[in-house]
């Protein structure tokens, strides 16, 4: 598994009213977000390490700490559903 999480291809995300929608067409999913989880998706660009989103959301959100454990659990959402590779 990589430290530089990337979005998996096909991937559509669309801005709800209350969050984001992920749809996977070619699997017929269709997955629901909150903003949190969608920005952790849009800085899975197979650049940023799991630290750089970590750190990215202590400035995003002005929080004492990067979110670390936050941060993985999320990836291990998206691993899992197949959102990111």
């Amino acid at each position: 598994m990589s430290d530089k999480p990337q979005r998996r291809d096909g991937v559509e995300l669309e801005q709800m009213s209350e969050g984001f929608m992920a749809m996977q067409p070619e699997l017929g999913r269709v997955h629901y977000m909150n903003h949190t989880a969608a920005i952790v998706f849009e800085l899975c660009d197979g650049e940023t390490t799991e630290d750089g989103i970590a750190a990215a959301l202590q400035d995003l959100y002005d929080l004492d700490a990067p979110p670390h454990e936050e941060v993985a659990t999320c990836l291990a959402t998206l691993r899992e559903q197949k959102l990111v590779s």
